[in-house]
């Protein structure tokens, strides 16, 4: 908040009674006021432009244009952070598809207040509207924030990766991302064929309910099978494997263990214990890429993989929704290079490709 002014939520919903409901969830919160209500998509895009919220809580089923069109519309003519509200957490077709196309988080809707866990979904949807909010959002295609606040500056020309680094025996590949990760890693999904060599391992902080639609979403836009990981299963090359929720993935030589225990940087699953848990499993046999987030976690886990020799990736600022998680690798001196996220796919082709360019 500025000046301890609270933040501006306008809430895009369409059923008179969640309204309510929200309105009260919001209310309730100091750090929070309902800026307004939307009851369609055309609304919203109207009133932002009015209301200039700081952050809209989304409903993805909306009369009309559904909530994938509002987050496509808004990124490209009002960029505002989007926190998508979801009330059916097994069909997440549309707000993954928000999130790709630019919405921040994905968060499970209240509900009733007779509900047992009710304060708890309300708290969590409060706090992620107030973090996202202060998310500077970028217009689509590159065009300059909206904020005033300059973009990053381009990326150096990726050079080719050391002799020593290349056609190493890679054995595993890690890849931890947060805010903005579900249309990160499919960038870097979509670039990896049915023939990569590696067990992918992948953890992506997004509520629990969430996960397993998740997993089902993210393996029906790429090319690789992908399936919630299982304590003591064996890896497969070309296979990836999505940290349940709530719960720690570690990875073995042939195998993966969940792992109960606290949050690491707030966080379960976490980044750390997957890259620290790779560090000790394969050395520098290991590949690991961390992701757009905020917060900390997967740095310190993608130094200790550094140390262990592995190759290991931050993406660059210049394509990051939130560069703290990347940036802090790189201030602690754990990555290999920096990479915009268009361009990790083919660096990681480059690492486990078998066949040496001719002399």
């Amino acid at each position: 908040m500025n000046g301890g002014r609270k933040i501006r939520v306008l809430v895009v919903e369409d059923s008179p009674v969640v309204q309510q409901l929200l309105a009260h969830v919001i209310g309730a919160d100091p750090r929070l006021e309902v800026a307004g209500i939307a009851s369609s998509g055309e609304q919203a895009l109207r009133m932002v432009e009015s209301v200039k919220p700081d952050v809209v809580s989304l409903d993805i089923r909306l009369p009309g244009i559904d909530g994938f069109a509002v987050t496509t519309r808004l990124m490209r003519e009002h960029p505002v952070p989007i926190v998508v509200v979801a009330s059916d957490v097994h069909d997440l077709d549309i707000p993954m598809r928000a999130l790709q196309a630019g919405a921040l988080a994905v968060v499970e809707k209240p509900g009733s207040m007779a509900r047992a866990d009710y304060q708890t979904v309300a708290r969590h949807l409060c706090t992620q509207l107030t973090i996202m909010s202060q998310v500077k959002v970028i217009r689509q295609r590159g065009r300059p924030r909206e904020d005033g606040v300059p973009a990053a500056a381009p990326p150096p020309r990726p050079a080719a990766p050391p002799p020593e680094a290349a056609n190493r025996g890679y054995r595993a590949l890690g890849l931890v991302a947060s805010t903005g990760g579900p249309a990160a890693l499919v960038k870097v999904l979509k670039g990896l064929p049915t023939t990569f060599p590696l067990p992918v391992f992948v953890v992506q902080h997004i509520g629990a309910p969430f996960v397993a639609g998740f997993a089902s979403w993210l393996g029906s836009v790429c090319p690789l099978p992908v399936v919630l990981a299982q304590h003591n299963t064996p890896c497969r090359p070309g296979h990836v494997y999505v940290a349940p929720g709530d719960t720690h993935l570690a990875a073995d030589p042939g195998a993966m263990r969940l792992v109960d225990g606290d949050m690491v940087c707030g966080q379960r699953p976490s980044g750390d214990v997957l890259f620290t848990s790779m560090a000790s499993a394969f050395g520098a046999a290991g590949i690991g890429v961390l992701l757009t987030g905020m917060g900390e976690d997967g740095a310190r886990g993608l130094v200790d993989m550094h140390r262990a020799g592995a190759y290991t990736i931050a993406e660059h600022a210049s394509t990051a929704v939130i560069h703290s998680m990347p940036g802090t690798a790189v201030r602690l001196g754990g990555v290999s290079e920096e990479l915009p996220v268009d361009k990790v796919a083919a660096r990681l082709l480059e690492l486990v490709s078998t066949v040496k360019e001719a002399s």
